[in-house]
């Protein structure tokens, strides 16, 4: 199969050249009547719909179809499908087709949100499993396979685990194998929400991608490590447990009936990106890393942390926290991809032959950035985590989503409440507390402190001036208007 070639890219090419006249949507006529700047403007000549000769991603049988075949054949899948709703709606699509409501799922405790939203719009309940404790990162890392098996001992109904692979920080453990074989015996499905791990298929010395070790369902962020534009995504089957009908008549519920074809465009480059990644190509960017990686440890005070994934790197500096870290890079123009309280965290280009970061401007502004960091802001020393909690039933119902009886209550009074919704620091989008989840002093005081050092959140939990208030569900019997 010739990678070389974008079927999407190639037919929207030849379709602009015959300089078509737009008596259809969308309005603003091949960027005619846009007024976005030129540079904007430029692309909205490919920002068409499902005309002759462009297929129909609902229905594809032209271009679209041989676009996703060439992935699927990139990615050693069944079939694979473009997402142009993120990978969201792949990991929500994906719940859904393997479970109906009241089913149970085992559920890695520090997934992305959409994964709980995904249960939550499904009335699915959640056996959450707590993951091992990274040392490297000084985060929450991967799912054991002991505690995998535990919860199938206990649950021996679920109808498939979810499971993330890499995490945000790129930590992997090496459990995955050991939990594919173990959930396929039971003959149940092994859901993976690979958002970050695009890459992964590029081989050594990138970790293993998660189809390649036996998932049967791999969601992926196509635009988080490859080329492909803002929320344009991947999603690959390779199972005989998944209905692949069912799954694709899912998808088409919940993607948009108007799918973009700029995203299209940008999904197919960017396989034929990951599809042509040559080996001079991966040692230009390993050079590259390590020359980089090398530069930013001669800068005083600043410490760097390798990963599983060479794609990742964090930077720590021993007297401020990462927030005021991250901030600080910013005012040198260095733009990074999240910060929590002890670190800041790096994606770095997955760069090809011929291609280049500007090395001795970027360390140089971070060493200016350290310089400059205010000694006041200390790092907040984050308390050692265990594995020891047993697996824990949450029930989430889509009763939630209409609940009314909620009060707003300071940080003082809230424990002891259940989260009216969930609390997400982002990013990176992994709930601290779950809907439903009962508040606790820990986690209340955590979230305090996040907030108190720069961490931004959504969900139930709000700065009202010096004090953090928490919305929670009223108790039954408790007066109040609704």
């Amino acid at each position: 199969m010739d990678h070389t070639k974008r079927p999407v890219v190639e037919a929207l090419q030849t379709f602009l050249a015959a300089r078509p006249v737009s008596f259809h949507v969308p309005g603003h006529k091949h960027g005619l009547l846009s007024r976005l700047p030129q540079d904007l403007k430029a692309a909205l000549r490919y920002d068409v719909t499902e005309l002759t000769g462009l297929d129909d991603l609902h229905a594809p049988t032209e271009m679209l179809a041989e676009a996703q075949t060439m992935l699927a054949d990139v990615y050693g899948a069944d079939r694979s499908f473009f997402l142009v709703n993120g990978s969201t709606v792949g990991n929500i699509a994906m719940i859904r087709t393997v479970c109906a409501p009241g089913d149970t799922l085992l559920v890695q405790r520090n997934a992305h949100k959409s994964v709980f939203h995904a249960l939550e719009l499904a009335a699915v309940q959640a056996v959450l499993l707590t993951p091992e404790w990274d040392e490297a990162t000084c985060t929450a890392g991967a799912v054991s396979s002991a505690t995998v098996e535990e919860a199938l001992e206990r649950y021996p109904d679920a109808k498939g685990v979810v499971v993330t692979y890499p995490t945000y920080y790129g930590t992997t453990g090496s459990d995955l194998p050991m939990i594919v074989e173990k959930v396929h015996k039971r003959g149940i499905p092994v859901l993976v929400d690979e958002a970050h791990g695009a890459h992964f298929v590029a081989g050594t010395p990138f970790p293993t991608s998660a189809l390649r070790l036996g998932a049967d369902i791999v969601v992926q962020s196509a635009h988080k490590t490859l080329s492909a534009m803002t929320q344009a995504s991947f999603l690959h089957v390779n199972s005989q447990l998944i209905d692949i009908e069912r799954l694709a008549r899912i998808l088409s519920m919940l993607q948009t009936s108007s799918p973009s074809y700029v995203l299209l465009a940008s999904l197919d480059d960017a396989r034929a990106m990951i599809a042509t990644y040559s080996a001079d190509d991966k040692q230009a960017f390993l050079i590259w890393r390590g020359e980089f990686i090398d530069q930013l440890r001669k800068i005083k005070a600043l410490e760097v942390i390798e990963t599983e994934d060479p794609l990742k790197i964090l930077i720590r500096q021993q007297e401020a926290s990462g927030y005021t870290l991250q901030h600080s890079l910013e005012e040198k123009g260095i733009y990074t991809e999240l910060a929590d309280e002890r670190q800041v965290l790096l994606v770095l280009p997955l760069l090809t032959e011929g291609t280049s970061y500007p090395t001795q401007s970027i360390c140089e502004a971070v060493e200016s950035a350290v310089q400059l960091l205010k000694r006041d802001s200390v790092r907040v020393p984050l308390k050692d985590e265990t594995n020891e909690e047993e697996p824990r039933e949450l029930i989430i119902t889509t009763s939630s989503l209409s609940k009314k009886n909620t009060d707003w209550v300071s940080a003082e009074s809230a424990s002891g409440y259940q989260a009216a919704a969930a609390i997400i620091p982002y990013p990176p989008g992994i709930p601290l507390v779950l809907s439903g989840e009962q508040l606790n002093l820990q986690q209340i005081q955590e979230v305090c402190e996040m907030m108190e050092s720069g961490a931004k959140f959504q969900g139930s939990v709000r700065a009202n001036g010096p004090t953090v208030e928490f919305e929670v569900l009223r108790a039954q019997g408790e007066d109040g208007n609704d």
